[in-house]
């Protein structure tokens, strides 16, 4: 993996509901490009929602997120959309929408509350969805003489790299997924390993979806 992380949910589009005291949590949670496509999304929340009592909401836009908006709609100032918002920086999500809304059910959760339920309904939801890192990729063919085929292979294996395809010809030709950033790194390896005998051939960059398995914390700065 790369150091900078670019998370973002599993999904492009998901939701995820909770109780807490009675009261009904709704998390709807999207991927984002813009300004636009936040604003869609709040609206179709807002009025698929209408009848809720709040929809909170906060995104974060941009590659260093230099856009980050939030809206505690009607509930306590900073109990709501403040946490919301840090749960989805905590957890390193860019690009990325929430609203969360609520259906009061009769009992009043105090401050405190509230910021646990609104950052824990992200991070709960976060953690139920999944998130994915969008790492930018080469597709790389090698061709290499079948003498060379198994050794190549388990090295590869025992370095993480993804074998996306194998072809059999009058020699073997494999076509492997690696970062941009280790390209030359890669290269090196396999000239190593066949003592220079294979060919490479790197392909355009594309961006795949890595599974991110650390766990999703609720953490906020909110709660002193």
């Amino acid at each position: 993996m790369s150091d900078t992380l670019n998370l973002t949910i599993a999904e492009k589009q998901a939701v995820y509901e909770q109780e807490i005291k009675k009261s009904r949590f709704i998390l709807n949670i999207a991927r984002i490009e813009n300004e636009d496509d936040a604003q869609a999304f709040l609206e179709k929340i807002r009025k698929q929602e209408r009848k809720a009592t709040h929809n909170v909401w906060a995104y974060v836009l941009g590659e260093t997120d230099s856009v980050q908006r939030y809206s505690d709609d009607g509930e306590p100032a900073g109990t709501a959309g403040v946490p919301m918002l840090e749960v989805i920086k905590n957890n390193q999500l860019h690009n990325v929408a929430a609203v969360v809304t609520r259906y009061f059910g009769g009992i009043k959760l105090g401050a405190g509350g509230l910021i646990r339920a609104y950052a824990g309904t992200v991070a709960d939801g976060v953690a139920d969805i999944g998130r994915v890192e969008l790492v930018v990729q080469h597709e790389v063919l090698i061709e290499v003489a079948y003498s060379q085929f198994e050794s190549l292979k388990y090295w590869l294996e025992q370095n993480s790299y993804q074998i996306l395809d194998t072809e059999y010809g009058s020699t073997v030709t494999l076509t492997v997924g690696v970062e941009a950033t280790n390209i030359e790194q890669f290269e090196n390896g396999v000239t190593n390993e066949t003592a220079g005998q294979a060919s490479l051939i790197v392909g355009d960059e594309r961006i795949v979806e890595v599974p991110y398995e650390r766990d999703v914390t609720a953490k906020t700065s909110s709660l002193k």
